[in-house]
């Protein structure tokens, strides 16, 4: 059951009582930064959002990057004061009020982010199931008493609240950007494909799906970094039905490696980047989120480098997200199923099949070009490369274990390596062009620099 930090909130904020309660608690002998902490604090939430946004319907693939994006500002700018190199960006965004911390309190850093992440997901997530929303609960019980058997209640409580203060007020904040508060529960949004539908090379329906596509306005939703010029991706390749015209060339491409030859190892990657579909696995963005857990078990980093790459991840893909449907509405560009059944084999299927229902020849229900997956991917592993190193190589295990697709762990010399097979990956599974992918990668790059380039240090 949630417990009411609400009723101590107000107390200590409009009572004025902060310093009062900092008397009453026990002082550690230093002043301790939120550097001084390990990642498990953050690597524990990330795992519950994973395991919840698995099954949340509607979240993917724009809702749940934004997710992300609101819980880490959340997160950096409740723990900013315990990170001295770092400033808040509050000032960045009209609207966004953040709580002052007391400079008289010592906060219990771990406290804190716990505080941020059981208020956030609990609004994020509200429609979930019970099971999956009874990990907020466990999660939260379990920190909380180990928290208290290491400094005491009222240290934890208080840093609890102020998280929950920071959380609050960031939450907010969130339900101000009218086209992405609680859009899941709208994908379709009335909108008409049919008036957009003009000729050949215009997106239309595929078999199976829902019929209409999904997410039509989410260009529109809040972004973080990037200005609206940087929202319109580069015009895709012309429409071209002969053999010698260059879609026609990556169709063929598609055909190849998807239906007519697929190679073992084009029919792993394609699954083992694929992430597209409810309750198999996360979504294609919240998976880099897994990526990043491994990290920070790789490197045992600390609590403030797990808090600035969740922070700058989730931004990142969010604003990679919002260019991409933005792009992707504009130019309103068909799927390969529908081109390659129209001009090359009308028996031709997506590689792209869900072992859950035994649905098969699924092509994602929304404009092809470019790509979601390579444009959030590669805005992830722009901004992980940020931190953790451009040549920073690791084994990707995120779904080890898997025996529904093929989830053997494979190696890559650089998270760009990642993002770039994530992309190419799109290929083989059959719902992608070339174009599409390459392009996508380009756009999320400039999504991550973007996020990079924020004032983040003083």
């Amino acid at each position: 059951m949630q417990k009411n930090y609400f009723t101590l909130l107000v107390i200590l904020v409009l009572g004025g009582l902060f310093t009062t309660a900092c008397n009453e608690v026990e002082q550690p002998a230093s002043v301790e930064t939120v550097a001084d902490f390990d990642h498990s604090t953050v690597s524990r939430w990330n795992d519950v959002f994973l395991q919840i946004e698995r099954h949340a319907v509607g979240y993917r693939p724009g809702p749940a990057p934004r997710a992300l994006a609101y819980i880490g500002l959340a997160t950096y700018e409740a723990c900013v004061s315990g990170m001295p190199a770092y400033q808040t960006l509050s000032n960045q965004y009209a609207g966004l009020n953040i709580p002052a911390a007391n400079p008289a309190v010592q906060y219990y850093w771990p406290a804190v982010v716990s505080g941020v992440h059981s208020f956030m997901l609990r609004r994020f997530f509200i429609t979930q199931d019970p099971q999956y929303l009874a990990l907020i609960d466990n999660t939260d019980n379990q920190l909380e008493a180990s928290y208290k058997a290491q400094v005491g209640g009222e240290r934890v409580d208080i840093s609890f609240a102020y998280g929950q203060s920071v959380a609050n007020a960031v939450w907010e904040w969130s339900k101000t950007d009218p086209f992405g508060h609680d859009a899941f529960l709208e994908p379709f949004n009335n909108y008409v494909w049919q008036n957009f539908y003009q000729q050949d090379g215009d997106w239309a329906p595929t078999v199976p799906g829902p019929g209409r596509p999904m997410f039509p306005y989410w260009g529109k939703v809040r972004t973080f970094a990037i200005a609206e010029t940087d929202k319109l991706c580069r015009a895709p390749l012309p429409y071209g039905d002969a053999p010698s015209s260059p879609l026609f060339v990556q169709a063929m491409e598609v055909y190849t490696r998807s239906f007519a030859s697929p190679t073992y190892d084009d029919k792993w990657m394609g699954e083992f980047w694929s992430d597209d579909l409810l309750d198999l696995t996360f979504s294609p963005g919240p998976r880099w989120i897994a990526v990043a857990n491994q990290v920070y078990a790789l490197e045992n980093t600390s609590l403030e480098t797990a808090i600035v790459s969740n922070a700058k991840a989730g931004m990142a893909m969010n604003d990679a997200a919002v260019a991409c449907w933005h792009s992707k509405y504009h130019y309103n560009i068909e799927r390969p199923e529908t081109y390659i059944q129209r001009e090359i084999d009308p028996n031709f299927e997506p590689a792209l099949n869900n072992p859950l229902t035994g649905t098969t020849g699924i092509s994602p229900s929304f404009p092809a070009y470019p790509s979601g997956h390579s444009t959030m991917g590669a805005a992830a592993a722009e901004v992980l490369s940020s931190i953790f190193g451009y040549n920073y190589a690791m084994v990707d295990k995120c779904h080890l274990g898997r025996a529904e697709f093929i989830g053997t762990p494979r190696p890559f010399s650089s998270f760009y390596e990642m993002a770039n097979e994530n992309a190419i990956s799109r290929i083989p599974l059959g719902v992608h062009f070339r174009m599409d992918c390459e392009e996508g990668v380009r756009l999320g790059l400039l999504c991550g620099r973007k996020v990079n380039d924020l004032p983040w240090l003083k």
